[in-house]
């Protein structure tokens, strides 16, 4: 036939499936059952006929009630069918089976859970990760209330619309940027408490390199511009270090603004204020207009509404920003 490998097995397997069903085997021939729907039915026939509980005759019912529900369901839609097709055959033995199965089930994906993160040294991070079915729903919604906004602001735009993937992983970044400081345990603090050692030398420079830890081999490199979008919401504690690792000034929690001031900056600015962008002021930082740092002060007027793209541009060294007589920002990349 010509066909790789891969393909090649996925076919021997079906054939080999479905030959223990003649129901499913006749639908697959005249074309009422679909290769994955008899893939989605082989299976569940198969795990019901592992089931103690279940009799031949049990089987037979369950295979023609799949067929039957093949006609008009979808396979994902057969698939959840397939999970409780014996208590559709015999209510009364099956349900409260089904019941310790689901609650077993549930026990092993407790176990399954883990969560893995590395550094790709590269600038991103890597991390993947198993959860059980009702957390995994409630992350997976809780990034897309991140990440749909922003398409739907693309979309109104008439802009082209990146990788759902990407929309989904910048949705993740800023649910991380954004959570309560006050649910997290007091190992968490603030919504980022972070140490970045920098020495003298880098802190004079336009393009410094800190370090988030106390040190780099227990520690991360970042750009100080980093670490200064990062202390517009966070708290950051700057050790500033000589020539011997001497500690020059250690720095306090940087103030950053507070909710009642956030409100007023979304009453008065209505959106990110950089030229052109009208993202919405929920999806907003609060930015120091003249660093903090640099004695900026943490008030209405030098506060500034960024969407996170802007709020990057505004602590990169290789854009500049100016404050137009209409209260926008303009960023132009320096030549």
């Amino acid at each position: 036939l010509l066909v790789d490998k891969g393909p090649a097995r996925s076919q021997i397997k079906l054939a080999t499936s479905v030959a223990k069903y003649d129901l499913v085997a006749a639908g697959l021939a005249e074309g009422v059952v679909s290769q994955d729907k008899a893939r989605v039915i082989t299976k569940a026939l198969d795990k019901i006929e592992t089931n103690p509980i279940a009799s031949a005759e049990d089987l037979v019912l369950a295979e023609k009630l799949l067929v039957d529900y093949a006609t008009r369901l979808t396979a994902n839609e057969l698939r959840i069918v397939g999970k409780r097709i014996l208590v559709e055959v015999d209510p009364v033995r099956f349900e409260d089976a089904e019941a310790k199965a689901l609650l077993a089930e549930e026990e092993r994906a407790q176990q399954k859970t883990a969560l893995r993160v590395w550094d790709n040294h590269d600038g991103t991070v890597g991390f993947d990760g198993v959860l059980p079915t009702s957390m995994g729903m409630r992350f997976k919604r809780l990034v897309e209330a991140y990440a749909q906004p922003r398409k739907q602001q693309l979309v109104a735009k008439g802009a082209p619309l990146p990788p759902w993937e990407r929309l989904m992983g910048q949705g993740f970044a800023r649910l991380l940027e954004t959570v309560d400081p006050a649910a997290l345990p007091r190992h968490g603090g603030d919504a980022t408490t972070i140490n970045v050692v920098i020495s003298l030398e880098e802190l004079r420079k336009d393009l410094g390199i800190a370090t988030l830890g106390y040190d780099e081999t227990n520690g991360t490199t970042i750009s100080a511009a980093e670490a200064r979008r990062m202390a517009c919401n966070a708290t950051i504690i700057p050790w500033v270090l000589g020539g011997d690792s001497e500690v020059l000034d250690a720095g306090r929690g940087s103030r950053f603004f507070q909710p009642i001031q956030r409100k007023a900056m979304r009453l008065q600015q209505k959106c990110c204020q950089a030229e052109g962008c009208d993202m919405p002021p929920e999806w907003c930082d609060a930015h120091h207009l003249e660093p903090w740092a640099a004695g900026g002060k943490t008030n209405l007027k030098d506060g500034a509404l960024l969407c996170p793209h802007h709020h990057r541009l505004a602590h990169n060294s290789a854009y500049t920003h100016e404050r137009l007589p209409d209260g926008t920002i303009r960023f132009t990349r320096r030549p």
